[in-house]
């Protein structure tokens, strides 16, 4: 991966971005995050609060099209994650996160949102680096995550209300936390319709 691949992104919420050893490192600020909460409250237990301030890298995208990225981070505090997002505005988005949860694992954990934001929890994984991928297909989106870069298995599909450009990029987040490095290697985005958008080909 090339530093030249991240010339046209733009920023919403800037952060600092080193390019090292190959690898996209974006800083997480502290108590930073993408989440719309739809009121939800418990009486123990955490959950994240309304947030549109976590740093976003982006380029925009026209059409189809694949994107992956490795992801890894130190995993300091609950919900400290490495992101992909694609976004219409900050009422219409998802996002795949590589997140340390609130039950203490390192896992795959998607949001999707219009207007309010849901939380899925998917397989935790062990050690501190994965793949995530997003494939969009018109209307459909799909995230699927990797421990090898090859496989790739589906974590969520589900559809948005989205243009034909959308903006889609990389997020360092960390809702409880203070911020951190998250490193981002081996980028790529294909302007191309999967056959199969769960299997993600």
């Amino acid at each position: 991966m090339e530093k030249e691949v991240f010339d046209e992104f733009k920023w919403i919420n800037e952060s600092k971005a080193t390019y090292e050893n190959g690898s996209l490192v974006i800083e997480a600020a502290p108590k930073s995050d993408f989440f719309c909460n739809n009121g939800a409250t418990s009486e123990a237990g955490i959950t994240p609060d309304s947030l549109h301030n976590a740093p976003f890298y982006y380029q925009e995208v026209t059409g189809d099209f694949v994107m992956r990225v490795q992801i890894s981070h130190e995993f300091k505090d609950v919900y400290d994650a490495g992101v992909i997002m694609v976004m219409q505005d900050f009422q219409v988005w998802a996002k795949a996160c590589f997140e340390k949860t609130d039950f203490d694992t390192n896992a795959v954990v998607s949001v999707v949102t219009n207007q309010t934001s849901d939380d899925a929890n998917g397989c935790n994984i062990d050690g501190d680096t994965v793949w995530l991928q997003v494939a969009r297909v018109g209307n459909n989106f799909a995230f699927h995550y990797s421990l090898d870069g090859r496989k790739f298995d589906m974590m969520r599909f589900f559809s948005l209300p989205v243009g034909e450009t959308i903006k889609v990029g990389l997020v360092a987040q960390s809702p409880l936390g203070q911020g951190g490095a998250r490193y981002f290697r081996h980028y790529s985005l294909q302007a191309v319709t999967v056959n199969n958008i769960r299997a993600g080909m």
